[in-house]
């Protein structure tokens, strides 16, 4: 009796596991499937918008040289948005783009990002809100390489075209690079694209330019990159 119920319980469990098996393996399916059906949709999305013009102009921040570079372009393309992600400080930005006699209303300070992956963490909300297609990616050449990826990853997953463009630097910008921190940003950028299509980050210390207060910032004192050529208030 007692051998008969093992034998009993030993096809019952197998039977449990076989179940248990195609389960997952139909789970599998759906979710190549799905994957699959995504990237395709993706792909068309990306190849469209790779040749529609440019309606975003996207700065990361780590050099003055940017928000100089971005300020220029703001003169010849008054009507398209700018998204600074942790550039310099609020007053300065807004003392270059005022030399520069560029408009002011089309461009946005995010001051949350700490990091490049940061960047495009707090940065694709406000993209997307933007329903930009096809954005303008501004770094220095030291930081194009991983920023490029990261961004043809993470903004591409969303089907955001993205066109790189390099500013000239004098001297060496803040961001240092490495192998390591490349192949780590490679794979964080992977599951976020993914975990980005259900999860939108919200930064709170958004800024609309027109908005900074000078005055207030006057009072309390800054200082701007040598380069930026802005002065400085003790």
């Amino acid at each position: 009796m007692k051998h008969k119920f093992i034998i009993n319980s030993s096809i019952y469990l197998k039977n449990r596991l076989r179940k248990f098996r195609r389960l997952l393996q139909n789970i599998a399916v759906a979710l190549c499937l799905i994957l699959g059906i995504w990237l395709t949709f993706t792909t068309i999305t990306l190849v469209s918008a790779s040749s529609q013009p440019i309606d975003a102009f996207f700065v990361l921040g780590g050099s003055i040289r940017r928000e100089i570079y971005v300020a220029q372009l703001a003169k010849q393309y008054p009507r398209i948005p700018i998204l600074i992600s942790h550039g310099s400080l609020d007053p300065c930005i807004l003392l270059i783009f005022q030399r520069e006699a560029a408009d002011l209303e089309q461009v946005w300070l995010e001051n949350c990002a700490n990091s490049t992956f940061e960047n495009f963490y707090y940065g694709i909300p406000i993209l997307r809100n933007w329903k930009v297609r096809k954005v303008k990616l501004i770094t220095s050449g030291t930081h194009i390489f991983r920023a490029k990826l990261m961004a043809q990853i993470i903004l591409g997953a969303h089907g955001i075209w993205v066109e790189p463009e390099v500013v000239r630097e004098i001297g060496i910008p803040g961001n240092r690079e490495s192998g390591i921190k490349t192949v780590l940003d490679m794979i964080r950028s992977l599951f976020w694209a993914v975990l980005s299509q259900i999860i939108q980050p919200q930064c709170s210390q958004v800024t609309k330019l027109v908005d900074v207060d000078i005055q207030a910032w006057q009072q309390r004192g800054f200082h701007c990159e040598h380069q930026g050529g802005v002065g400085f208030y003790p």
